[in-house]
């Protein structure tokens, strides 16, 4: 099953059909496309198989590296961003039937539950015994996979919400906690102790998360380290890469091919992405 990268679907109401999972490869044309704000009364994990997304929802925001997926709980507000080189899979799942988070959280997925995205989301009309087996496994086997640490902890406070969106439009902007602090009408130490409230982290540790979030997204739609470093507004590569570094233990390159290689992505070509990338020929819609 296939659709675009939008919702709801003309043809497709997840929350009405019955079978407790569903699997569906979602169409990038190319260009970064975003769906805007909605809920469903299903959970979703959102699966990148390439580039990546970052999810959104009122208390944080989620990036969806390769080979990674981001749970969202039913009746979530949320929206999705791809990068243009993104090969998505959304799995819709009836609630309490799986043991994950009534948070949203980030997840490495194994290369068996990688294939048993891609197999489901592939099953024709004619295969429901196939596809409620593959359900079955997908279901066990999802509550085992890793939490990953990366997202944005968002706040709904009117100042830190400006704050919020003025780094999100200019990452790059290097402005000191007392800056910040004059533009919000606030004392130096009264928006530090603000940001650690509402957010659990200070301030230099809450920015650097963004540019984290935004490194993996820029990197995974497949920017350089060197632009990414400027976009950012390092003053040098060698102080991006100690950031990423010291955040998530690998320097940029080494990180994102660690997770290709524990996906099983690093030394062969699996038949799960095969069938994705060949979802959409014209051979396989002439079936």
């Amino acid at each position: 099953m296939r659709q675009p990268l939008r919702f709801p679907w003309s043809d497709l109401d997840v929350d009405d059909r019955c079978a407790p999972v569903i699997a569906v490869g979602v169409d990038v044309s190319g260009t970064k496309e975003e769906v805007p704000d909605h809920s469903h009364r299903k959970g979703q994990l959102v699966f990148a198989l390439a580039g990546g997304v970052t999810c959104r929802v009122p208390t944080g925001l989620w990036m969806v590296p390769p080979h990674c997926a981001v749970w969202i709980p039913g009746g979530m507000q949320h929206s999705n961003r791809a990068t243009a080189n993104a090969r998505l899979f959304f799995v819709y799942i009836e609630p309490h039937i799986v043991d994950l988070p009534s948070r949203c959280c980030t997840l490495s997925i194994s290369p068996l539950l990688r294939e048993l995205i891609v197999e489901l989301s592939a099953a024709s009309a004619g295969e429901e015994a196939r596809a409620k087996l593959l359900a079955k496994v997908l279901l066990r086997e999802l509550p085992r996979m890793p939490v990953q640490e990366l997202h944005l902890p968002l706040s709904s406070e009117p100042r830190l919400k400006r704050i919020a969106a003025a780094l999100a439009k200019d990452p790059s902007d290097r402005s000191t906690l007392a800056e910040w602090a004059r533009r919000v009408a606030l004392s130096e130490s009264s928006l530090a102790r603000l940001v650690v409230r509402e957010t659990g982290l200070s301030f230099g540790r809450w920015r650097q998360q963004l540019h984290l979030i935004v490194a993996l997204r820029e990197l995974t739609a497949g920017a350089s380290v060197q632009q990414v470093s400027a976009d950012l507004g390092y003053d040098s590569v060698a102080a991006f890469i100690t950031m990423f570094k010291k955040a998530l233990g690998k320097p940029p390159a080494r990180y994102l091919a660690d997770v290709l290689q524990s996906s099983g992505e690093g030394s062969r070509d699996s038949a799960g992405a095969r069938r994705a990338r060949n979802a959409k020929s014209p051979q396989r819609r002439g079936r």
